[in-house]
């Protein structure tokens, strides 16, 4: 069986959904599906070199629909090849063309068609239309959505969801929307190495400035649909409530790319209002390989109170390294860690994030060793690659 992953770019840069492709193109193999992916990424990309999947890369895209010429006589010549394509994502060229080969290559076909599957990694989620500072896209796309992007949805065999929240909240978005059929596929990561001193060393490379007191870790973008913003002024009070009672507080590591921006400079500004609090806030960047290990092996939680999140690569990261996960309920996951009691979840506003935090921090040690242990089990359980390839498989068979 031969499956086509469709995508707009491979690039790392923007975020899990590369990921995913790359994984699951190299899981399937054990079903006995081989994986091919076309990109719209310039040919000689660095991270394109792949020795276990077939990549067909047809070069860069123009403008905000990312339109590339060769796309659509690409798909027409080849989409007769496969038993199934997968689109993934929404709202660019790629669905479009996608949508459009396949269907002709129903109209000429006496036999054999692939079956058509989207994938729309939280595309649909409701927070992209109802979000002030996207009123102006929110219009775009349901212009779009009347036009085009219903036709894909709507026509296609089935959707693919990452987990139960986001397949519910995609009936809530657009209309009209009645897919054939809606899967929730899950999603996996690889299980991260095994902890050594160097991912320690490491680390500490990044951030000479911690002690032994511990840290609550937030790794992702530095953005402002992440509740940056909320967790620094939730931890300025509790810092000031903690130092006024004469008891530790550990530190907060806030680590991803975007310092620069307005929002992280923002960020940077809010502290310099509280520099009692100030050098108990680190900043080191993006950390990768051995140093993002080590922070989340030494951290003693980790902190996401996104406003939005349709998985939570770095949510399940954690979890796989044995770390209770203190969350917002917009983290689309937030069931299935409150059912396992692998962390906190609580509303994503300041009082949301201030019980949260609290709560942690008031917490008896004890029950911090108990919830890290349900962390483990929660990813073993629900966020395993090998989870998710066998429910793709059942259902690209089906």
């Amino acid at each position: 069986m031969t499956i086509l992953q469709v995508i707009t770019s491979l690039n790392p840069k923007f975020g899990g959904v590369s990921k995913a492709v790359f994984t699951l193109g190299v899981e399937m193999k054990q079903f006995n599906i081989v994986t091919e992916v076309v990109c719209l990424d310039p040919p000689d990309s660095s991270y394109l070199r792949n020795e276990d999947l077939i990549i067909h890369a047809l070069g860069s895209t123009n403008g905000f629909w990312r339109y590339n010429v060769h796309l659509k006589p690409w798909l027409k010549t080849n989409a007769g090849r496969f038993d199934v394509i997968i689109i993934n994502g929404l709202w660019s060229y790629h669905s479009y063309a996608t949508w459009y080969a396949v269907n002709a290559a129903k109209k000429r076909s006496t036999g054999k068609f692939p079956r058509l599957l989207v994938m729309p990694h939280g595309m649909l989620d409701p927070y992209f239309q109802r979000a002030k500072d996207r009123r102006l896209k929110a219009v775009r796309n349901w212009i779009y959505w009347k036009l085009l992007e219903r036709k894909v949805v709507n026509d296609a065999d089935g959707l693919l969801f990452t987990c139960e929240t986001e397949l519910l909240l995609a009936r809530k978005t657009f209309t009209p929307y009645h897919p054939r059929n809606e899967y929730n596929v899950g999603y996996g990561i690889v299980s991260p190495p095994v902890f050594h001193q160097a991912m320690t060393v490491a680390f500490s490379s990044h951030c000479p400035e911690l002690d032994e007191d511990g840290y609550l870790l937030f790794i992702s973008r530095i953005h402002p649909k992440k509740g940056i913003d909320l967790l620094i002024s939730a931890y300025i009070q509790l810092h000031k409530e903690f130092i006024a009672a004469k008891k530790k507080i550990p530190k907060l590591v806030i680590a991803g790319p975007g310092m620069n921006t307005r929002f992280g400079k923002g960020l940077m500004q809010q502290l310099d209002h509280a520099p009692e609090v100030k050098p108990h806030v680190v900043f080191p960047g993006m950390l990768d390989g051995d140093a993002k290990w080590g922070a989340f092996y030494g951290c003693e939680a980790f902190v996401l109170p996104s406003h939005q999140e349709n998985f939570g690569i770095a949510v399940a990261e954690a979890l796989a390294c044995g770390k209770p996960v203190l969350i917002s309920e917009e983290v689309n996951i937030w069931r299935e860690i409150m059912t396992e009691g692998a962390g906190i979840i609580e509303k994503d506003s300041l009082t949301g994030v201030l019980k949260m935090l609290r709560e942690w921090l008031n917490m008896p040690k004890e029950k911090h060793i108990l919830m890290g242990d349900r962390a483990r089990k929660a990813y073993q359980k629900h966020f395993t690659v090998s989870g998710v390839t066998q429910k793709l498989n059942d259902v690209i068979r089906n």
